[in-house]
């Protein structure tokens, strides 16, 4: 896992695992947050086994998916909001961790 820090409460990271959540929980993390759309990519695992072992762990977990039908300043404005109702460290994931860092750059510029 590659972690890059986007600010120090908001980092990203590409797709993780539902066994990565004890490590992330470890790390201070207290929210995850899932940009990518279940079914995106061969032996991806779905949004519920990582929500599962995230709680497990202790860990808030957030489905706000970036591709395919959803568009990116709707969920840019869910992310805006889902940011000020979160307390503590998030990591959010992606295939990459770049939708991850783009949409909080767009929700950074809404209004």
């Amino acid at each position: 896992m590659h972690i890059r820090e986007i600010t120090p409460t908001y980092h990203v990271t590409g797709q993780i695992k539902p066994a990565d959540l004890p490590a992330i929980a470890a790390a201070g993390y207290t929210t995850i947050i899932c940009m990518r759309p279940d079914g995106e990519g061969w032996g991806q695992p779905k949004f519920a086994l990582v929500s599962e072992a995230a709680a497990a762990s202790g860990l808030s977990a957030h489905y706000l998916p970036v591709g395919g039908s959803s568009v990116p300043m709707e969920q840019a404005a869910k992310l805006k909001a889902l940011l000020t109702q979160t307390q503590g460290p998030i990591l959010a994931f992606c295939a990459s961790g770049a939708r991850s860092a783009g949409l909080y750059q767009m929700a950074q510029q809404i209004g």
